[in-house]
């Protein structure tokens, strides 16, 4: 089980990729913060906190490439793989321009 300290030490100043998009997040205490761009995402922001041993809430907005502005939310949950890299495992939904939503999975990128 992770304490608020180990989710700040499996995210802080890390990156995680999925699906062609790139995250950097930061933490603060139980504050998140993230930029991310890639795939389809021009430029994107989130703002979040850690509501659980293993697991955070985060609004997000973005500006996609075809000049698209969306916002949504996620709830993520933290995992390590059997190499030993940071998992997140979010659902999601929109909450403006677009509708629908879904699940996403992603993996820390080690140098």
């Amino acid at each position: 089980m992770n304490t608020p300290s180990q989710i700040h030490e499996r995210l802080h100043n890390r990156r995680f990729t999925g699906a062609g998009t790139v995250f950097h997040y930061l933490v603060e205490g139980d504050a998140i913060s993230s930029t991310y761009q890639g795939g389809r995402i021009r430029l994107g922001t989130q703002v979040g906190r850690v509501t659980g041993p293993d697991v955070i809430e985060l609004l997000y907005q973005c500006l996609t490439l075809e000049g698209e502005l969306l916002a949504g939310w996620s709830r993520g949950i933290i995992g390590v793989d059997a190499a030993g890299r940071t998992t997140l495992s979010f659902v999601w939904g929109w909450l403006s321009g677009a509708m629908g939503g879904g699940e996403s999975n992603y993996v820390e990128l080690v140098a």
